[in-house]
């Protein structure tokens, strides 16, 4: 059964249908089209490769013996489109049943945001610490820089790192104006 005509060209026609495609250097990869770009760039999914290989003559022997194809499982593959050499239509895209189409299966796990920065703060308050900060700052951490507010502090509030926190300041360092 040949792809349906589409008003995108033959490429889009061929999209989830089965292809095999022959690269440059002799070996035919066998795999479901899910995209192609102007380049011919393919990408293939459940993707095989074929290619032949003609077994080593030992000593003694006075025939060659017959190549061999030797199939290798591949995955999902992006095929440049430089090396494509032909295509030709495998199978049709597999049959998918309605119901099925739009329904998602559920995984485990809960959904959520995934931000940046600081996470939003309880309505009853920042949570306590279970140990007290520690008064050093990790090794090669010099502590925070000068004019350094942490979130939560009004920008006319002036902050002082706690005591033994970053070591002395450095040389011409002005404290703010209280």
């Amino acid at each position: 059964m040949p792809p349906p005509k589409s008003k995108g060209g033959k490429m889009i026609g061929l999209i989830n249908w089965r292809l095999k495609v022959t690269i440059s250097d002799g070996r035919a990869l066998t795999g479901q089209m899910l995209a192609f770009d102007r380049h011919m760039n393919l990408v293939l999914a459940d993707c095989e490769e074929f290619r032949r290989v003609r077994p080593k003559k030992k000593p003694g022997q006075t025939e060659t013996p017959p190549e061999q194809e030797v199939k290798r499982s591949l995955g999902l593959v992006i095929l440049r489109g430089e090396s494509v050499v032909s295509m030709s239509v495998e199978g049709p895209p597999p049959v998918v049943d309605d119901d099925k189409k739009n329904a998602l299966s559920g995984g485990p796990g809960r959904g959520m945001p995934a931000g940046r920065g600081m996470g939003m703060i309880p309505p009853m308050g920042v949570p306590p610490m279970g140990r007290p900060p520690v008064p050093f700052p990790p090794p090669g951490m010099p502590g925070p820089p000068p004019g350094f507010r942490p979130p939560g502090f009004p920008p006319g509030a002036p902050f002082q790192a706690p005591p033994g926190f970053g070591g002395p300041p450095p040389p011409g360092f002005q404290p703010p104006p209280q």
